[in-house]
C-alpha cells in the first residue's frame, strides 16, 4: 500500500507508475471513451443520481454494452472490489474500461492509471473521497495544498483503505 509519500519516494512513485502506465494502456482501447451519464443513471451502490456530480463521475464499462456510474471514485472503488455484491453475475473480467474524472481537468482518465488522493479537505458527494489525478504533479501538488495524507495506485486501493477514508 502507498500510503504518504515523502520527498525521497517521489521519483521509485514516478517510475513505479509509469511502468504501470505502459502495461495498461492496452486495456483500454483507443476507441473506447467515457461515456456521458443522463439524469436517470444512478448509482448502484449508494442511490444518488450521478449526473449532478460531473465533478467526481466514475464509470464501468462492461463487454456487454452496458455502463455503471458512480458519483464518486469511493462508491466506484466500493463496487469494484464487490462486484459480486452489487451486480450477480458479473466479474472484473467481464469489464472493458474504467474511468474516473480527473479533479483539476474535469475531464475522464483511465481508472487503472489513474492515481488517488487520500485525507484531504475536500469532499465529494459522499464525504471524504479518493481524489483521482492523471499526473503525478498534479497529485503531489493537490496532495500539499488540500492537507491529502496518501497517495495510492489503482491496485493499492482496498476494502481498507475506503473504511479509512470515513473516520
Amino acid at each position: 500500500m502507498r500510503a504518504a509519500m515523502g520527498q525521497g519516494a517521489s521519483h521509485e512513485f514516478e517510475t513505479c507508475h509509469h511502468r504501470k502506465t505502459a502495461q495498461t494502456l492496452d486495456e483500454v482501447s483507443s476507441h473506447n471513451a467515457a461515456k456521458v451519464a443522463t439524469d436517470k443513471d444512478k448509482c448502484p451502490v449508494c442511490g444518488m443520481f450521478v449526473a449532478k456530480y460531473p465533478g467526481f463521475l466514475a464509470q464501468i464499462q462492461f463487454r456487454d454494452g452496458s455502463t455503471a456510474f458512480f458519483d464518486g471514485p469511493k462508491d466506484f472503488f466500493n463496487y469494484y472490489l464487490a462486484i459480486d455484491k452489487y451486480n450477480p453475475g458479473k466479474k472484473t473480467g467481464d469489464i472493458l474500461a474504467v474511468f474516473v474524472t480527473n479533479y483539476y481537468t474535469q475531464s475522464p482518465i483511465n481508472a487503472r492509471t489513474a492515481l488517488y488522493v487520500a485525507g484531504s479537505d475536500i469532499n465529494g458527494p459522499m464525504g471524504k473521497e479518493l481524489v483521482p489525478f492523471e499526473k503525478t504533479e498534479e497529485a503531489g501538488d493537490f496532495k500539499k495544498d488540500h492537507k491529502g495524507t496518501a497517495l495510492f495506485l489503482f491496485n493499492d486501493v482496498t476494502n481498507e483503505v475506503l473504511k479509512g477514508l470515513d473516520k
